[in-house]
């Protein structure tokens, strides 16, 4: 039987890349998505969703809707997730942290918690949750982002913990520097920031790499496709990064 697959944040960006490599194996594919003009682009054999991950009530609306129309769930991404702001520490709203983590943290730990019970009944699941590199390094003028991307790792770790004896993995992905507009805005933002042009702060995060380039979304699709087949069955409780090896997270500092 085809895989039933959750993404979140899947009508765009990396999140699509990863809804497009898992229909392409024939997985059954549900896409949850805030920008409906994205979700209304999705091909017409994808299920989909408005949602605001950070509103629990959606999630328990879409995970109810997930039960009755496939009678549970085989993978979830938990994909989503927003830049936050770039600036110092002390310089950063009490309100702009918040908002940060409501989606990058609480989101991820929401959609966790809501399929749970449906793979346990089932007594299988693969679950990857999408951190970043600045969830294992440090990452200057971007406190709640990272802050909120390490702690998505010790959630990830500790879901494969509970969730192994039900036969649930629990992967982190850790992408780097991804190529697409949301970077393209990241870099604007830190451009600003550190008096310096975008092409400037492009070539500090390539050459962060030993491999002098970023990531493409197909790079971070394939890993959760591998993840979530049973050539990974003994795969859980990792933190993998999928950045052409990052050997200096931050060179313009």
């Amino acid at each position: 039987m085809s895989q039933r697959v959750l993404i979140t944040a899947g009508a765009s960006g990396v999140g699509r890349a990863v809804a497009e490599a898992f229909a392409a194996t024939g997985a059954r594919v549900w896409v949850a998505d805030l920008d409906s003009k994205a979700l209304g682009e999705c091909p017409s054999d994808w299920q989909t969703t408005r949602l605001d991950v950070s509103d629990e009530a959606a999630i328990v609306a879409m995970f109810d809707d997930i039960a009755a129309h496939w009678g549970g769930l085989d993978v979830l991404c938990a994909n989503a997730g927003i830049a936050g702001p770039t600036a110092l520490v002390e310089d950063v709203a009490l309100e702009e942290w918040r908002a940060c983590l409501s989606v990058n943290l609480d989101g991820v730990f929401l959609c966790s918690k809501h399929a749970a019970p449906l793979m346990k009944a089932q007594g299988s699941g693969v679950m990857l949750l999408t951190a970043s590199t600045a969830g294992q390094y440090g990452y200057p003028r971007r406190a709640p982002y990272a802050a909120s991307k390490w702690a998505v790792v010790g959630l990830g770790k500790t879901l494969a913990m509970e969730l192994g004896p039900h036969g649930i993995r629990a992967n982190v992905i850790c992408p780097g520097a991804v190529e697409g507009p949301r970077m393209e805005q990241v870099l604007a933002r830190e451009a600003q920031a550190k008096g310096m042009s975008r092409d400037q702060v492009y070539q500090g995060y390539a050459s962060g790499t030993s491999m002098g380039r970023f990531i493409e979304g197909r790079d971070i699709a394939d890993l959760a496709v591998f993840l979530a087949s049973d050539a990974a069955r003994m795969v859980s409780g990792q933190v993998i990064a999928v950045d052409g090896h990052t050997v200096n997270p931050d060179p313009q500092v």
